[in-house]
Formats: structure tokens, C-alpha cells, sequence
């Protein structure tokens, strides 16, 4: 974290990548190089009307610049949606916790993702390609509403098909135009032999419905809950564990998370709400 956890870094808005109707992606290239790790979040600032968390969707190894992905859900997301390149932002942080990558080497990794959970997935899912031969196997399951609402269209239909040691399967829950692939929420490509469940690690992102049904579809195939991986990004609003709207249970999210092990938190209520 920067010395003042209070005074964002001061940035620049270079591109912005349509993703779906609703999703755009902003790379932003701060006055001097950041780090984070995959899992962490930022606040993003729009200078005078106030800022919100995002997990960099980006690779941490890229330090110049890193890339944001925003669904527009709410007055700061909605400006930012209005925003041009040009435009001056701030970044507070890295905050939080994020996936303990090196304790995933040898095994298989297992990742279940939906509609802007893609975002953190992304930038772990970067990392892993990255040192991809050091796991045995990487298996993504990915849903959408439609096949319009997928983000990083490029990479999913494309360029992340052709890396060997990397698995990927979709479905929507409504078909449109030539989609030709399996229809349904996500829990329904969830396969019990999708990967050696003895040794493999599943990471789940996405609406909190949807990591609700996953979680428990992959306790039923045999997970167990510390092998379980859960980003809890709700609520989040300080970020450094002031204000107390992201508490579950007795953990914040902004510090003791945002990922958490199902083992951590299950025995809480209302972890999914």
C-alpha cells in the first residue's frame, strides 16, 4: 500500500474497451509504476464526485499501466462509463488479500466464473498462464446471461483456446444468433470428473447467486472448504477496514479478503446476500 493509504496515486485514463452493453474496461496508466497482486483491489477516484473498488482485471507483472473493468451499476460507475481518455483518475492501494498463487503449484485449478466476476478471474487466469507449466492442469467453466454479455470476447473465443494446459467451457442462459453452446447456468458444465478433485483447488467469482449454487455444486462433486476459493467483494467501501460495510462475520473484506476459503466464512449468515 502507498504511504498514505487516504491520498490516491494520480492516473490517466489512456483507452477504453467496450466489453458487453453494460461492461467497459479502462487501462489506466498511473504517474509511477504500481503493484498489486491478483485478488487485490484498488479505489478507483474520479476526481470531485468519489470513488469505488475494482479488482484490476490486468496481469500484475504489467506495472506501467493496468486495466479496470466496470459494470455500470451505480451513480460512480455511471460516470465513469461518461468518462473519455484524457480523463484524471486516482488509485488507492492494493488492498486486501488476493490468491495465494504459489500454493496452487502442482495442482489442478478450477475456475468458475460469471458476468463481471470474469474481471478478477482475468488477472488470476493471466498470472497462471504465465507459469502456466507450473500446474497440472488450469479448467475454467464461464457463464453469461447471452453470448453478447461475455467480456474479453477475444481472448475466450480465441487466443486462450490455443494454450495448452488450459481448459475452457461456456454456456449462456439464453442462446441467440449461431451460439452453439451449452445453455444453461453455470452449475450445469460443472462436471464431477472435470478435474481430479484429490488434487485441485477451485476458485469461484461472480454474482453472489451464482457463487452460492457453485459453491455448493462443488462440495457436492467432494471439494472441501479449505480448498474452496471465494472472492467477497460486497460492500466494500473504506477499504482499510474503517467503516465496517464490508464485515463478514468477524472479517472485513477489504482486509482480511476479498478472498476468502468457503472454510473461513461458511459457518456465517448471509454470506451470499
Amino acid at each position: 500500500m502507498i504511504a498514505n493509504p487516504y491520498q490516491p496515486l494520480t492516473a490517466t485514463i489512456t483507452e477504453i474497451i467496450d466489453e458487453s452493453p453494460t461492461i467497459k474496461s479502462f487501462v489506466v496508466v498511473p504517474r509511477q509504476p504500481f503493484k498489486f497482486a491478483t485478488g487485490q483491489f484498488i479505489e478507483l477516484t474520479l476526481p470531485g464526485q468519489g470513488e469505488a473498488p475494482f479488482t484490476p482485471s490486468s496481469s500484475p507483472s504489467v506495472t506501467e499501466k493496468m486495466e479496470v473493468t466496470i459494470m455500470k451499476a451505480g451513480r460512480v460507475t455511471g460516470l465513469l462509463h461518461e468518462c473519455q481518455t484524457g480523463q484524471p483518475v486516482g488509485i488507492r492501494g492494493p488492498m486486501g488479500k488476493g490468491y495465494p498463487v504459489d500454493d496452487f503449484a502442482g495442482k489442478q485449478v478450477y475456475i468458475v466464473g460469471g458476468g463481471v466476476g470474469l474481471a478478477p478471474i482475468r488477472s488470476l487466469l493471466l498470472t497462471l498462464i504465465d507459469r502456466i507449466g507450473d500446474f497440472e492442469r488450469v479448467v475454467c467453466r464461464f457463464g453469461a446471461r447471452s453470448p453478447e454479455d461475455f467480456i474479453y470476447k477475444p481472448a475466450l473465443f480465441g487466443s486462450w483456446k490455443q494454450i495448452q494446459g488450459l481448459d475452457i467451457t461456456l454456456t449462456v442462459d439464453k442462446a441467440n444468433g449461431n451460439w452453439s453452446g451449452n445453455v444453461g447456468v453455470v452449475t450445469t458444465i460443472l462436471k464431477r470428473d472435470d478435474v481430479d478433485i484429490s488434487n485441485a483447488v477451485a476458485v469461484v467469482c461472480g454474482p453472489p447467486i451464482m457463487m452460492k449454487f457453485a459453491t455448493l455444486k462443488l462440495l457436492d462433486h467432494g471439494f472441501a472448504p479449505n480448498r474452496i476459493y471465494l472472492s467477497m467483494e460486497k460492500n466494500m467501501s473504506c477499504g482499510i477496514g474503517k467503516c465496517g460495510h464490508c464485515m463478514i462475520g468477524k472479517y472485513y473484506a477489504c482486509k482480511d479478503g476479498p478472498v476468502f476459503t468457503f472454510e473461513q466464512i461458511q459457518n456465517y449468515p448471509n454470506i451470499w446476500e
